[in-house]
């Protein structure tokens, strides 16, 4: 196949300038806000990071699990998914602002600490942490995105081979480092609260952010040539399940911790949920449950849905808000354990960041074919079933 042949249409470019423009003025907007308010800033600047951060990792995880299974069900998708990876030096460099304002984030910097999370809480070893869960997400981007080109300028069965004897290690090292990262990131913001399913959560969570963005990605390049004759209903639907598994995965998950805490009723456990359900918080709680869960469980029952990207996609971008709202659920009450606490930055900085990243993947996009041209599965992947 002719590499030419699959180049993103003019509209990427379009759109990656129109993200980098509205990213800016965002970021802008909320840096001068920053400098009358740094403590909202930061605490804001974490609720927007960990949401876009999330999108990344979940991408790394499903080219993973891609890989892994072998199914051409990604096949069409491996494109979308290694250029969200390769957004994992932005998403480093974003991580800057973050590592110069904890003491604006997390309480537990001040001290108070019992002996055990003394030790383990502290500055230099949290960025120590930090740096080589980088370390290793970047390695495995890096790793699984030059095999990929290789497989493309060679067509060497060797190297899928490697790419899918690699992936399983792969995803067990995404699922140590994420649960770490989710202790230190998100459960350490209340460092009397411990949950062991905590982790998990925050991968599903991943999982779901990442298919919701990559099936927006793909209903706006199928609008247009050359992805225009590739994508098909059939393709839709194998994502529509997908996203359809990983909402349900994460609602388990969720459904999970919550069960295991309130059951236990433990003293160290309870008030993370007791601040969540006995405030005004409860609304963005019920929130999450309808427009995360709910709703998409049952639009996306619907294999006719599934089939029209038109309707699809629409799903995709709620359950990407929805993610959001997650986002903020997870973190906020522990800044403002009274209420609801909306600041005009919550929402400038989630699309600042946002808008630099999407720039950053939608230059990414434009780098390679947006098909594995080496893939011996290709051509199954995108056959035409007209004739069923």
């Amino acid at each position: 196949m002719n590499a030419a042949s699959y180049i993103a249409p003019p509209s990427v470019a379009r759109w990656q300038w129109v993200a980098l423009i509205v990213g800016f003025i965002a970021l802008v907007i909320s840096i001068a806000g920053g400098l009358a308010n740094p403590t909202q800033f930061f605490r804001s600047y974490l609720i927007g990071y960990l949401f876009w951060f999330g999108i990344t990792l979940g991408s790394l995880a499903i080219l993973l699990l891609q890989h892994l299974t072998g199914g051409a069900w990604g096949v069409v998708i491996r494109r979308p998914l290694e250029s969200a990876t390769r957004t994992l030096p932005l998403v480093l460099l974003l991580f800057m602002p973050l590592a110069f304002g904890l003491r604006h984030v997390y309480d537990w910097i001040s001290g108070g600490l019992p002996p055990h999370k003394a030790e383990y809480l502290t500055i230099p070893f949290f960025l120590e942490r930090s740096a080589i869960y980088f370390a290793v997400w970047l390695l495995l981007a890096w790793a699984f995105n030059r095999w990929s080109r290789l497989q493309d300028a060679s067509s060497d069965p060797q190297i899928k081979m490697k790419l899918q004897m690699f992936a399983g290690p792969g995803i067990v090292v995404y699922g140590l480092t994420v649960s770490f990262a989710a202790i230190d990131w998100i459960m350490s913001l209340d460092p009397a609260w411990y949950s062991s399913i905590f982790g998990m959560l925050v991968m599903g969570g991943q999982l779901v952010s990442a298919m919701a963005l990559t099936i927006t990605t793909l209903v706006v390049l199928g609008r247009e040539e050359p992805m225009e004759e590739v994508y098909q209903s059939r393709h839709y639907h194998d994502l529509g399940k997908l996203l359809f598994t990983f909402v349900m995965l994460w609602a388990y998950f969720s459904v999970s911790q919550l069960i295991i805490i309130w059951a236990g009723n433990l003293p160290e456990e309870i008030p993370w949920y007791v601040v969540r359900m006995q405030s005004s918080w409860r609304l963005v709680g019920l929130t999450v449950v309808l427009t995360h869960f709910a709703l998409p469980f049952g639009l996306l029952l619907s294999r006719n849905l599934k089939q029209r990207p038109a309707r699809l996609i629409w799903i995709a971008v709620l359950i990407l808000l929805a993610r959001a709202v997650d986002v903020y659920w997870l973190t906020a009450p522990e800044f403002w354990p009274g209420g609801i606490h909306l600041h005009w930055m919550d929402v400038t900085i989630p699309i600042g960041i946002g808008g630099i990243w999407l720039s950053y993947y939608a230059w990414q996009l434009r780098q390679l074919p947006l098909l594995p041209l080496g893939e011996r599965q290709l051509a199954k992947a995108i056959e035409h079933e007209a004739h069923s």
